[in-house]
């Protein structure tokens, strides 16, 4: 078998299915690519039985094949080599598989692809069109709350839904709570999905990759992300219902603080080196004495004390949350300013842009001093 490609679009294949190939004691081909090579088309597989990818590359080929060859071998062998205008030649040499690109040479040992299971195809469900961009804005901007725990499977998801013409993207750990919103198409509807945590880096890491429309399928079990005779990822998903959250968002606050975001930034940045090992931060906001203060003690270190400028309305409050929480949604916020509203003690905080996309709202409950 001798087979050429394209060497920028198998080496970017190579590098997005690598993360999707894993060690496995019972089942060894999963830590494989299975390649199939079938009327000049080169498909690329990998799985780890919780997430699987399909990608489809044009190739010349002089006949069918399909042989399994170590992800890590492969992905490594191709990252060391520069980006170059040119193909790949893959030759079977002896059950081994000779790859040459640019101005070197290796030699791979294969593995029978018998064994390798297959990618479940999502059918029956609900299917809609949406851009890579939405998708992965969606899933980047709350992916962070979600729990790190399995002991709640839903709470170490992103919850999915659609509402009033937007998409919605939901993840809470119990302790702090995002939610981003955005404008989709009139009557396009997505079925609601709890997307596991530990999925979507791989999928944000797949949208990302291909500037298109992606076709969403999802069933009571799966979801599947696929540009047709190009590329096709399916997750599991998690069959359970997300905590109704709405309720515990504050109608109203007691206290709101506008300032610019790298002001805030900057000084948790600075709490940072003061704070115990609760990551705990003190907020004192006195709006009669125009004072936003933030302070962190650590008994090993000493203290600190930072004020903030910023636009301060409501009644004196004293509160303590973790920097890092709050940390955490800087990246999900466009705007300059932002504003913290609260709702007096042992109430949570809402973050919010102040300009631009005001699509984004994030909670945090307090934390006991």
């Amino acid at each position: 078998m001798k087979l050429e490609v394209n060497f920028s679009e198998f080496k970017k294949i190579v590098m997005l299915a690598e993360h999707l190939a894993g060690k496995h004691m019972t089942l060894p081909v999963l830590s494989c690519f299975l390649f199939v090579v079938k009327k000049n088309v080169l498909m690329i597989r990998a799985t780890n039985l919780d997430m699987g990818i399909d990608a489809y590359i044009p190739a010349k080929a002089d006949t069918e094949a399909s042989f399994a060859v170590p992800a890590s071998v492969l992905a490594a062998f191709l990252s060391q080599i520069g980006d170059f205008d040119g193909v790949v030649r893959l030759e079977e040499v002896s059950q081994n598989i000779q790859i040459s690109a640019a101005k070197s040479k290796g030699v791979i040992k294969t593995v029978p692809g018998e064994d390798f299971p297959d990618i479940p195809q999502v059918a029956d469900g609900q299917s809609v069109s949406l851009t890579s961009h939405i998708l992965a804005k969606g899933l980047k901007s709350v992916w962070y709350s979600a729990s790190v725990s399995s002991v709640k499977p839903e709470l170490s998801s992103v919850y999915v839904y659609t509402s009033d013409n937007k998409l919605y993207f939901v993840s809470t750990d119990s302790f702090r709570l995002a939610e981003k919103a955005i404008s989709l198409p009139s009557n396009t509807k997505v079925a609601d999905l709890l997307i596991p945590f530990k999925n979507i880096s791989d999928i944000t890491r797949v949208l990302e990759s291909f500037d298109a429309n992606f076709e969403l399928r999802t069933s009571k079990n799966l979801m599947s992300l696929e540009i047709p005779n190009k590329i096709r990822l399916v997750s599991r998903v998690i069959d359970g219902v997300f905590p109704d959250y709405k309720q515990i968002v504050p109608k109203t606050s007691m206290t709101e603080v506008v300032v610019l975001k790298q002001d805030l930034l900057n000084a948790l940045k600075i709490s940072n080196v003061f704070s115990d090992k609760f990551n705990q931060v003190h907020f004192l906001i006195d709006p009669k004495a125009k004072l936003f203060e933030i302070q962190t003690k650590n008994n090993d270190i000493g203290e600190n004390k930072t004020n903030i400028d910023g636009a301060i309305t409501g009644e004196k409050i004293e509160i303590n949350f973790n920097y890092k929480y709050i940390i955490d949604c800087f990246q999900s916020i466009d705007s300059d300013s932002m504003s913290l509203q609260l709702g007096g003690m042992n109430r949570p905080m809402v973050i919010r842009p102040i300009s631009g996309d005001q699509s984004f709202m994030y909670l945090i409950m307090p934390m006991n001093r």
